[in-house]
């Protein structure tokens, strides 16, 4: 084949004419190929200049008043060339080296002008976010990219921001000081900003980004906040509710419409996931008063025009309310029949059916079964809903389910709680038989602990279909206290106290402590140090050191003092039954207080003077309480002992016992804040030998355990001698008390944490105990004894808490309604403490 094209300017006429038929065979070859490649950059076309155009416009870029350059572009390159590129010639770069600009680059020297290359060069480049504007223009084979970097960050302000801590805006946030600037990241960061003032319910919340130009191209970000106020709910609707009205379904959802006493609270802030947590709890609701068939069809949102406030709308289909019908029992668990479950129902049939309750029986069955040997059974209950009756037929499907065992216990989140805390807390270690009621009582267990916000435990499948792996996710919270705590009462006045703890000591899980309490007539202090596994062991052992001097110059007619120490030992026998042991060696005195007008009983006069406490003391509990640290269900007994004698000049032994019982009322109230407290206790105190009858050593009645009386104030006492005869509180042999109390949350106020109670206290003491009896007619001189006998004493009142932003504040009124001739009364009591 002939050349067909000839760059030689000598070239002849002949040569030409020789390539003519090559000319015309390659360019019928050519023509299907141009037509290709043609309609091809066509459509291409658009789709470049689309991204051109994104691109220029990403970056804000202005058109380049230099000739022959057009910002954000690729200029001087025609479509379809094919000439080699021999150089790129980079310029504007300061910051950046050259070789790593041209590593960003498609296109390098060696390579083709291509259109369709340079400009995904041009894009990979405005991609990394460096620069802010980037042009590129054919010169010959030259390639020149012109580069305008984009400035660094020096710092980042934020403006007019109260409501969001600066520290809560900065985690949100992508851009960093000494990082790259770009506009398209101070926008993001804009919206994120936005985000964190819709989650604190302003939606009105303006954020304006800017930027302050400095030296060497830096800039500083300046966030212009301006929050404007809360959005708060205006209005909740409910559409579709019949069997309830709009009043009783706004006491069951966390929503709440904005009022005025709510100053404190967040429950009136529009939250889109309260929302749907507001959505559960009706469907929950609804459930178990027998709408089997209830369904929430929408749950909405709506803004006010003038943003500063929603309309929450919350429509559902109640459907057809159902009673229980038939309920049965099939049991393929190998050795339970299943006529030997039928005690373990706690349902009857024509009740209104309640999903609550019939889980609740379920789980409590499983439980059973599972203590008694059957780790793996499983119970599952089955409904069959008869609309025509309008019942519910309830079969419970005992099976085995199936075999999985522990793997591997993995802990997360413990920042400062060491591992060997939380393992110690768990009902399982690796290897042992795992099921659903074992997750229930390890996160029971990890929360009893005080650690921690909140305990999570999750499962996954190990390395074989028998295997689970455990993970126990926690977040841990302030384990230190500082506590300010005081009373008044018209006989001692104000008494404060203060307080410093730190219940987890440096993540042993050690309580350590130090507490003082001052008045005008008592000062006490105690170092006390509790380790809840002493050794590595289920042993719990303490410490406590304590000096203690009471004046009681308004009520009592003598002071005390006490310095000494006790040394505590603890185990539990099983999941719920613990006991305790302590060994207490005290120095004790009895003066008589001085500068009073009012002279002391001859009982305490007697016993002038010091003495010394040796005692041992043992306490066994069975806890079966749902939470030890906020109780709503289950029951507590105690029964504990105290021994004097083992050396030292006091002789007695005492015995004790406590109960307390929690009834929780939710299905009645349908809310988790409504609880009866029953709580009782009896003492007795006898003794041998012929040691000393110190009075500080007897049972005393009221103040705690008697609400509406003065600490001690209710029992036997005697009266001074003298012209200006005082009156001593005694103590006494026996002790009796009882209280029934109902905890609620108040109206209005239990979405600031304020809950209230009401009270019934009684109880009695009498039995006097000393050394020599001085109160017959004949004894010289006489000395006269009153309220020795077991007359009960009543009160009663009400009280709340609230936990305020400065911590736990609680305050009871107690009202004597049966009482003593003279004994002392408190009509209020108060304390408050805060944590750190």
């Amino acid at each position: 084949m002939g050349s067909w094209l000839c760059n030689d300017p000598d070239c002849g006429g002949k040569q030409i004419l020789t390539g003519k038929r090559s000319a015309l065979f390659v360019s019928v070859c050519m023509v299907p190929f141009l037509l290709v490649q043609r309609y091809a950059m066509a459509a291409d076309a658009p789709a470049s200049s689309a991204r051109q155009s994104s691109a220029v416009s990403a970056g804000q870029r202005k058109v380049s008043s230099s000739p022959g350059y057009v910002s954000g572009s690729v200029s001087g390159v025609s479509p379809g060339s094919h000439d080699v590129i021999e150089h790129i010639d980079i310029t504007g770069n300061s910051r950046i080296e050259t070789n790593t600009v041209l590593s960003y680059m498609v296109v390098q020297s060696g390579d083709y002008f291509s259109q369709d290359d340079l400009d995904r060069s041009l894009k990979t480049l405005f991609a990394t976010g460096l620069f802010k504007d980037v042009r590129l223009r054919r010169e010959g084979n030259v390639l020149k990219v012109n580069l305008v970097e984009n400035p660094i960050v020096n710092r980042i302000v934020f403006e007019g921001n109260s409501a969001a801590k600066e520290e809560d805006l900065r985690k949100v946030i992508a851009l960093r000081p000494r990082a790259v600037f770009s506009a398209e990241t101070a926008a993001d960061d804009r919206q994120k900003i936005l985000d964190v003032y819709a989650e604190k319910a302003r939606y009105a919340a303006v954020v304006t980004p800017q930027i302050v130009r400095l030296s060497h191209n830096r800039v500083d970000v300046v966030f212009h906040i301006t929050e404007g106020p809360q959005t708060l709910i205006r209005k909740i609707a409910f559409v579709g509710n019949k069997a309830y009205g709009d009043l009783r379904l706004a006491g069951i959802v966390s929503s709440k419409e904005t009022a005025w006493f709510r100053f404190m609270s967040s429950a009136d802030e529009y939250n889109p996931e309260r929302l749907k947590y507001d959505a559960e709890l009706l469907r929950r609701f609804y459930l178990s008063n027998g709408y089997v068939d209830f369904q929430m069809k929408d749950v909405s949102g709506e803004l006010s025009p003038d943003r500063k406030s929603f309309y929450v709308t919350y429509t559902m289909d109640e459907g057809q309310r159902y009673r229980l019908g038939k309920v049965d029992i099939r049991s393929s668990l190998r050795h339970v029949p299943a006529k030997s479950l039928r005690k373990y129902v706690e349902l009857f049939a024509h009740q209104w059916y309640d999903g609550k309750a019939v889980q609740d029986n379920a789980t409590d069955m499983e439980e059973t079964l599972q203590a008694e040997g059957h780790p793996f059974a499983m119970v599952r209950p089955v409904i069959a809903r008869n609309p025509e009756k309008g019942v519910v037929n309830l079969l419970f499907d005992v099976s085995e389910g199936p075999r999985r065992y522990i793997e591997r216990l993995d802990i997360n989140g413990n920042t400062i709680t060491e591992d060997s805390v939380i393992r110690r807390q768990m009902p399982f270690a690796e290897g042992d038989p795992y099921t659903p009621s074992y997750k229930k009582y390890a996160k029971e267990s990890v929360q009893d602990l005080g650690f921690f916000k909140s305990v999570d435990v999750q499962d996954t499948p190990g390395s074989a279909q028998d295997k689970t792996n455990v993970a126990v996710n926690v977040v841990e919270k302030p384990t230190g206290e500082f506590s300010l705590g005081g009373g008044y009462s018209t006989d001692v006045g104000v008494i404060g106290n203060i307080g410093l703890k730190q219940h987890n000591l440096l993540g042993t899980g050690v309580d350590a402590g130090l507490s003082g309490t001052m008045s005008q007539w008592q000062r006490q202090v105690d170092l006390s140090v509790t380790n809840p596994a002493f050794l590595g062991r289920n042993l719990v052992a303490g410490v406590d050191i304590f000096g203690i001097q009471n004046k009681y110059q308004t009520y009592q007619n003598y002071s005390e003092s006490r310095v000494g120490i006790t040394l505590r030992m603890g185990y539990a026998y099983n999941r719920y039954l613990s006991q305790s042991w302590n060994y207490t060696l005290t120095r004790r005195h009895v003066g008589l207080a001085g500068g009073g007008w009012y002279q002391p009983s001859l009982y305490v006069i007697d016993q002038k003077g010091n003495s010394l406490l040796s005692q041992i003391g043992t306490n066994l509990v069975y806890d079966r309480r749902d939470n030890r640290m906020n109780p709503h269900n289950g029951y507590m007994v105690s029964l504990g002992g105290d021994f004097a004698g083992l050396g030292g000049d006091e002789k007695y032994g005492r015995v004790k016992v406590n109960a307390s019982y929690y009834i929780p009322l939710d299905d009645l109230t349908n809310s988790h804040d409504w609880t009866i407290v029953l709580r009782a206790g009896a003492g007795y105190m006898g003794d041998w030998g012929n040691g000393r009858h110190d009075i500080i050593d007897n049972f005393y009645l009221g103040g705690q355990n008697l609400r509406g009386f003065l600490d001690g104030g209710a029992g036997p006492r005697s009266k001074g001698y003298g012209a200006y005869p005082g009156e001593d509180l005694l103590g006494g042999r026996y002790i009796y008390n009882a209280s029934a109390q109902l905890n609620f949350p108040m109206p209005f106020l239990s979405a600031m944490g304020v809950m209230g109670r009401t009270f019934v206290d009684t109880g009695s003491l009498w039995g006097l105990r000393v050394k020599r009896n001085l109160s017959h007619p004949w004894s010289d001189p006489y000395q006269g004894i009153s309220g020795d006998r077991p007359l009960p004493r009543v009160s009663a009142g009400a009280g709340f808490s609230w936990k305020s932003p400065f911590g736990l504040l609680n305050i009871d009124l107690g009202v004597p309604i049966m009482r003593s001739h003279n004994d002392r009364t408190q009509l209020i009591r108060f304390g408050f403490g805060q944590q750190f």
